[in-house]
């Protein structure tokens, strides 16, 4: 694979990228998600205005695509100086990062990274001594605590995108080693409610259908975890027209999917019967050994979870006789017995590693979020402890606003009359 290179731009910033040649066509790409992201270039318009990150530095952790690189440009507008890192190896566009670092922003990133240059180009974003950062997945806030600690004191906080970078959080809350507040913007309605359903049904499949070529009506899924992502995935395998399997641990989501009209079954009873199988519970070895024991022939298995531990990689290479790559992001495990399963993009995110996410559309909803909650940092008044904090309820509002707004739809509003009813306990 071809290394990457260190680029000095005008103003003497140093990247660590592909190829800047790369960047006119990066620049279509961003130019593309910039006209379907009306929310955003609201937001942009304010901020080129206001300047509310003057003199700051903010440091981006997410999948280096087209949209994360437009919210990039959105935090530059309000006056920031930025870098990225990918929070991702394989959802790195190496267009996408050069078009970027060509306007004016740092970059640390390349398609296909060893774990040892991911981690380095971490280190580098974190050399830049952010006052803020955004992340996914936790790894940015993770590598701060861990092995950048001299750091911690000039961070004012961050944002999280991710369900699983806020269990991390939450851990490090508990056991008091957050040094920093961080904005939970994963757990934001307006986040969650489409990102992770919209965004993941769709983006999912795109991922799975493009890398595969194969039809999915007729056949069965299995939909591993039935969270916000998970009844995202498996809506939209039921609109593709397959048999959709449900596997839970929680009985409540369990019985949501039964009452969704889903089959519901143990993992180990849903293993022989799949097509498709997709994994979406942000925990490890989700589908292990004896799974693979008992899958049919040709099996295909896709992670939608953020890290590449829900199918557990190591265990099926150890039962394979042969593994090969037989079609680009489609990895050929060849079992003793000559079955043989498919895992797509290395077990990592398929709508990212083997797609281009989610949606803009939905997207700009998510990163409009992402710039308010940092503009939230930056703005409040009293400095805020190093806790976990949930995006304030004005904010879930003013993005659903501007979105309904950018549609060109209107809603009915209370009337004092309502309002006051609402409020009494005291009706007649």
């Amino acid at each position: 694979m071809k290394e990457g290179v260190t680029w000095l731009s005008q103003d003497n910033m140093e990247s660590t990228i592909r190829d800047i040649g790369l960047a006119p066509q990066g620049q279509l790409k961003i130019d593309w998600v910039q006209a379907h992201m009306p929310v955003l270039n609201t937001l942009r318009e304010e901020f080129e205005k206001t300047l509310p990150f003057q003199g700051k530095k903010v440091t981006i952790c997410l999948h280096l695509e087209a949209k994360t690189a437009y919210l990039a440009k959105v935090i530059q507008a309000g006056g920031a100086e930025v870098t990225v890192a990918a929070s991702n190896p394989l959802s790195t566009q190496d267009d996408v990062v050069a078009a970027l670092v060509a306007g004016g922003v740092q970059a640390h990133a390349w398609y296909g990274a060893t774990d040892e240059e991911y981690h380095q180009h971490l280190h580098k974003a974190l050399d830049f001594e952010p006052d803020y950062i955004i992340d996914d997945g936790g790894d940015l806030v993770s590598t701060l605590h861990k092995e950048r600690r001299e750091l911690l004191p000039k961070v004012l906080g961050g944002a999280e995108e991710t369900t699983t970078g806020i269990l991390r959080l939450r851990a490090m809350e508990k056991n008091g080693e957050l040094a920093f507040p961080m904005m939970a913007v994963n757990d934001a309605e307006m986040k969650y409610l489409f990102d992770n359903r919209y965004g993941t049904g769709q983006s999912v499949w795109d991922g799975i259908m493009r890398t595969t070529n194969l039809v999915v009506a007729g056949k069965t899924v299995c939909v591993v975890g039935y969270g916000w992502c998970g009844k995202g995935v498996a809506l939209r395998a039921k609109g593709l027209g397959a048999r959709v399997i449900i596997c839970e641990v929680n009985p409540i989501k369990a019985n949501e999917a039964w009452m969704d009209g889903f089959e519901v079954m143990p993992m180990l009873a849903a293993a022989p019967l799949g097509d498709f199988f997709v994994t979406v519970t942000g925990n490890k070895n989700v589908i292990s050994s004896e799974h693979f024991q008992v899958m049919k022939d040709g099996a295909i298995l896709a992670n939608a979870g953020h890290f590449d531990v829900e199918v557990n990689k190591v265990q099926l290479a150890a039962m394979a006789q042969s593994c090969r790559e037989v079609r680009r992001n489609i990895e050929e495990y060849l079992l003793q017995d000559g079955r043989k399963i498919y895992l797509l993009a290395e077990g990592r995110l398929v709508n990212l590693a083997a797609g281009d996410g989610h949606p803009a559309e939905v997207m700009d909803m998510t990163f409009a979020l992402q710039a308010l909650a940092l503009h939230y940092l930056a703005t409040v008044k009293a400095p805020l402890e190093p806790k976990v904090y949930s995006v304030p309820t004005e904010m879930d509002r003013r993005v659903a606003e501007l979105k309904l707004k950018t549609l060109g739809l209107s809603i009915d509003q209370l009337s004092e009359e309502q309002e006051r009813y609402l409020a009494s306990w005291q009706h007649s």
